[in-house]
C-alpha cells in the first residue's frame, strides 16, 4: 500500500527536513510525462487554503499564508529562503554587505531600473517606509504588566518583531537615493534576514509614493524627511500624537486591505515577477505576469489562477478533473488515497515532509483567564493525545503531542527543553485536578478557530467535551476560514486555537509572537523575565547559547499556563505531471519559494 511507503518516508525526513531542505514522496515525473518539454508562457491553477484579504502582509491583520504567499510572487527583495532553508541572494534586485563588524553596519543598495509596476522606482524613501514600519522607532506606548496599552503611541501596526531594527539609528541614505545604511547598537545574529528578505516578507512591502499621497503628503521625499525629522519615541516620557506621522501609520495599516480588486491600482503595484489582474471574492484570484519585471529570473508562466479552497476533498477532486494543477491540502486519512491513486496513474506527483508549522491553543491573560488558576484548570482537562489520533496521526502513526512553545520535534534542543519546561504535567487529561483548581466556579469560555479547518474543529469538539466534565461552559466562537484571523487580538474570545509557521531561519519569530506588547503576541502574555532572556537571544550568535536561551524562555511560557501546542503539521502538496518546477518546502511560503520557475509541459 502506497501508504506506508509516504508514512515511512515521512519519518525519515523528519529528522533532516528542517536543517537539510524538504523530501519529496515520487521521482520528479513519471513515465507519461518524462517525453514532455516545457512550453514558453502558459497558464495554471493553483489551490490554497486562505482568503486573500490584504496587499500588506506585514500589518498584524495582514499576516497570513495566503497574504504573505501573495506578496512573494509580486515582489522582489534583496533575497530569499530556498527548499534548502538556505539564504539566496537576488543581485539582480540589489545588494547587501555588512561593511562593518564592530559597530555592526550593513548597507542595502536597490540596482538602478528597479521599479514598481507603475514605473517609480524603488529606492531609500522605500526602504526608509519600510525601516520606520519596522522598528518601532517613533512608539512610545506604555504598556501595564499584562501588555495592555495605557498611555503613549504605537503607529505602525507591524506584525513582526521591532527587536532587530529597533537595535539600529536612523538609516544613512546615499547613492543617488538608492541605499540606506543601519547601525546597530549591538550584534544581531540573524542580520542578513532582518531587512529585504523576501521569504520573510520583511522588506519594502507597499510603494512609499503610495502612502505619501495616501496620508496627504506631497510625494516621497516629504514622507522621507518626515521620518528623519521627527524624534524617535520615548516611553518614559510619552509625546503628543504626531499628526502627519499618524495619517501615514494609519494609512499604511489599513489601505492595503481587500478582498475585492482595489479600484486604484496604486494599491496592489508589483514590484516582482507577477501581478494582481482580478479578484473575485472569497473564489479566486488572478496573478499575470509583470511585463516590465526585468531584475530576476524571468517568470516561465504567463497567468497563475489562485483558487480559494479550504476544504481538503474539494482541492483532490480538483486536481483530479483538471481545474487546478498544484495543491496544498491538509493532509489527512481521506486525502492521501485520493492523491495515491492519481498517481498511480502517473497524473500527480506528490510532495512531502514536516512542515515548520504547528497547531496550539492560546489562553488570553484577561477576562476568565486572567486568573492563573482557571488558566492551569483549562489546560488540564485539553486532551492532546486524543486531538493527535484524531487528526494528523492518521498519516504518522506513533504521532505525539508537541511539547515545546519555542523548538518543533525534529529541531536540535527540543528534547532537552521539553524534558525541562514542565510539559509532562499535560500529558493526560487531569478532570479531577482541574475541577480542584475551579472549586466549584464554572467558567465560561468562548473559543475562536477556524471552522472550515477540519483539524482545528476536531480539536475544538474534543477540547469542549473534555472541559466540560471540570464545568467549563465552552462557547463556539468559530468562524468561517475568510473571518476567523481578523479576531485576533480583538478581545472576543478566550480562547484561540489556530497556527504558526515559521521561516526556517534565524530566531525573530520568538519575540515577534510571546514579546510583551508584540504585534503577534495576540493574548496579552508579559514577562519581564522572557523579556531579557529574548533580547539576549537576538544579540546571541553561538548555536548552544541560542538553544539554551530559548529553552529558558519555553519554560518561562510553560509556567505561566500561557496555552498548549497541540501537534506538529505533515505537509502534503500533489501537482499534475503537466507542471514542471514544483518542489517541496516546509515553511510557510510552501511550493511558491520558487514560483518563477513553475512551468508547463505539452
Amino acid at each position: 500500500m502506497r501508504l506506508n511507503r509516504l508514512t515511512k518516508l515521512a519519518a525519515a525526513c523528519a529528522a533532516a527536513v528542517l536543517a537539510l531542505g524538504a523530501c519529496t514522496a515520487n521521482d520528479e515525473g513519471s513515465e507519461e510525462s518524462a517525453g514532455a518539454l516545457p512550453v514558453p508562457g502558459g497558464e495554471i491553477s493553483v489551490a490554497e487554503a486562505g482568503v486573500v484579504d490584504s496587499f500588506n502582509p506585514q500589518t498584524a491583520a495582514g499576516n497570513t499564508d495566503i497574504n504573505r504567499k501573495l506578496a512573494y510572487a509580486t515582489h522582489s527583495g534583496f533575497n530569499y529562503v530556498d527548499n534548502n532553508l538556505e539564504i539566496v541572494p537576488l543581485e539582480q534586485f540589489g545588494s547587501y554587505e555588512q561593511v562593518s563588524e564592530d559597530p555592526l553596519t550593513v548597507k542595502y543598495t536597490v540596482n538602478e531600473g528597479v521599479a514598481w509596476s507603475d514605473g517609480a522606482p524603488v529606492g531609500a524613501d522605500d526602504m526608509m517606509l519600510a525601516w520606520a514600519a519596522a522598528s518601532g522607532r517613533f512608539d512610545d506606548e506604555v504598556l501595564a504588566a499584562d501588555g495592555t496599552p495605557i498611555s503613549g503611541t504605537r503607529y505602525f501596526d507591524y506584525a513582526g518583531s521591532t527587536e532587530a531594527l529597533g537595535l539600529t539609528g536612523l538609516p544613512e541614505i546615499g547613492d543617488d537615493n538608492r541605499s540606506v545604511t543601519f547601525t546597530y547598537s549591538q550584534p544581531y545574529a540573524d542580520w542578513e534576514t532582518a531587512f529585504g528578505s523576501l521569504s520573510d516578507s520583511s522588506g519594502i512591502a507597499v510603494p512609499a509614493h503610495i502612502v505619501a499621497q495616501g496620508a496627504g503628503l506631497a510625494d516621497e521625499k516629504e514622507l522621507t524627511e518626515l521620518i528623519r525629522e521627527t524624534p524617535g519615541g520615548d516611553p518614559l516620557n510619552p509625546a503628543p500624537v504626531n499628526p502627519e506621522l499618524r495619517a501615514v501609520a494609519d494609512y499604511w495599516n489599513t489601505a492595503f486591505s481587500a478582498q475585492t480588486l482595489p479600484e486604484d491600482p496604486a494599491l496592489y503595484l508589483s514590484n516582482g515577477p507577477f501581478i494582481v489582474s482580478a479578484i473575485d471574492p472569497g473564489v479566486s484570484l488572478t496573478l499575470v505576469r509583470n511585463e516590465d519585471y526585468t531584475w530576476g529570473a524571468e517568470p516561465e508562466l504567463d497567468e497563475i489562477s489562485v483558487r480559494f479552497l479550504q476544504d481538503p476533498a474539494a482541492q483532490t477532486a480538483a486536481l483530479k478533473d483538471g481545474t487546478v494543477d498544484i495543491v496544498s491540502p491538509q493532509p489527512d486519512g481521506g486525502t492521501l488515497p485520493d492523491l495515491e491513486a492519481l498517481e498511480a496513474l502517473g497524473n500527480v506527483n506528490l510532495h512531502w515532509g514536516n512542515q515548520l508549522a504547528y497547531d496550539h491553543l492560546d489562553l488570553t491573560f484577561d477576562g476568565v483567564f486572567e486568573s492563573d488558576d482557571v488558566r492551569e484548570a483549562f489546560l488540564k482537562t485539553v486532551p492532546r493525545q486524543a486531538i493527535v489520533d484524531a487528526t494528523v496521526q492518521r498519516l504518522q502513526p506513533g504521532a505525539e503531542p508537541l511539547d515545546s512553545q519555542i523548538f518543533l520535534t525534529d529541531q536540535a534542543g527540543y528534547e532537552e527543553s521539553a524534558a525541562e519546561n514542565g510539559s509532562e504535567e499535560f500529558a493526560a487529561v487531569d478532570v479531577e485536578g482541574a475541577r480542584e483548581l475551579l472549586d466549584g466556579e464554572a467558567p465560561a469560555v468562548r473559543v475562536l478557530y477556524d471552522r472550515d479547518n477540519a483539524y482545528r474543529a476536531e480539536a475544538f469538539r474534543l477540547i469542549r467535551d473534555s472541559a466540560a466534565e471540570a464545568g467549563f461552559d465552552v462557547v463556539d466562537g468559530g468562524l468561517p476560514a475568510g473571518e476567523w484571523a481578523a479576531r485576533l487580538g480583538t478581545g472576543t474570545y478566550d480562547a484561540v486555537i489556530f497556527g504558526w509557521t515559521a521561516s526556517g531561519v534565524g530566531v525573530a519569530g520568538v519575540p515577534q509572537i510571546f514579546a510583551t506588547g508584540a504585534a503577534s503576541n495576540y493574548n496579552g502574555f508579559s514577562s519581564p523575565e522572557a523579556d531579557e532572556l529574548m533580547a539576549d537571544l537576538v544579540a546571541e550568535t553561538d548555536t548552544r547559547g541560542r538553544e539554551e536561551l530559548q529553552a529558558d524562555i519555553d519554560r518561562l511560557i510553560w509556567e505561566a499556563h500561557y496555552g498548549l501546542p497541540l501537534y506538529q503539521l505533515p505537509g502534503l502538496q500533489a501537482s499534475a505531471d503537466t507542471v514542471e518546477g514544483v518542489e517541496y518546502m516546509p515553511n510557510s511560503t510552501g511550493l511558491w519559494w520558487n514560483v518563477w520557475e513553475w512551468r508547463v509541459l505539452r
